[in-house]
């Protein structure tokens, strides 16, 4: 039995739930708080050193982190994960994309509004992040106004790597409205079997 250490309102954590959702994975949540300081205990750091979740802890008592990472393993062998060498390394392009060039500003600006409620000492910091997290958004759009996922005709890791973020993407500040193409493609994702919404309840 696989066990996830993470929290279901954190978009890198939702990546794992989703994934495993769609693959029917048998997994035990365990809820990790990270205002609490829930990642900084001993015990926590031996499983992942880098103090940050998620954390998939193996039936062999072995432990993955970094949630790319723990996608592409779950992923292996699935469609999730395509078998051709040049769409795999695709689909590796836009997870890096996401962990350099969206999750930096969609995530952080989210995280500083909805997890720290918009302190005025990180105010600049957060209107800060909005022009990258717009850049990030119209590479997305012009990509999806000709593809109907990131990678291929059907659903990769890559698309459930961006989708964590993008589709709360508003509670950093982002309007998505203007981008048409991120919003069909975001009906596309919420219409796939199993899928399920970001909640602490789903967990």
């Amino acid at each position: 039995m696989y066990k996830v250490f993470g929290d279901m309102l954190s978009g890198n954590c939702y990546k794992i739930k989703l994934l495993m959702q769609f693959l029917d994975i048998k997994h035990q949540w365990h809820h990790i708080d990270i205002l609490r300081n829930e990642t900084h205990t001993n015990e926590f750091k031996q499983m992942n050193p880098n103090t940050r979740i998620p954390v998939l802890q193996l039936p062999n008592n072995e432990y993955l982190w970094e949630s790319n990472a723990i996608l592409n393993y779950l992923a292996e062998g699935t469609p999730f994960l395509p078998s051709k060498k040049y769409n795999r390394a695709k689909v590796l392009q836009w997870q890096f994309f996401e962990q350099y060039s969206h999750e930096p500003y969609i995530a952080t600006a989210r995280y500083i509004n909805k997890y720290l409620g918009l302190p005025k000492e990180r105010e600049a910091e957060y209107y800060g992040k909005q022009s990258g997290g717009h850049k990030a958004l119209s590479v997305m759009e012009n990509h999806l106004s000709e593809n109907k996922f990131f990678v291929g005709d059907s659903v990769t890791i890559a698309d459930i790597s961006l989708y964590a973020y993008t589709h709360v993407a508003d509670e950093g500040g982002f309007d998505l409205s203007n981008y048409q193409h991120i919003q069909r493609w975001l009906k596309d994702f919420q219409s796939l079997s199993g899928y399920i919404k970001m909640s602490r309840d789903n967990g």
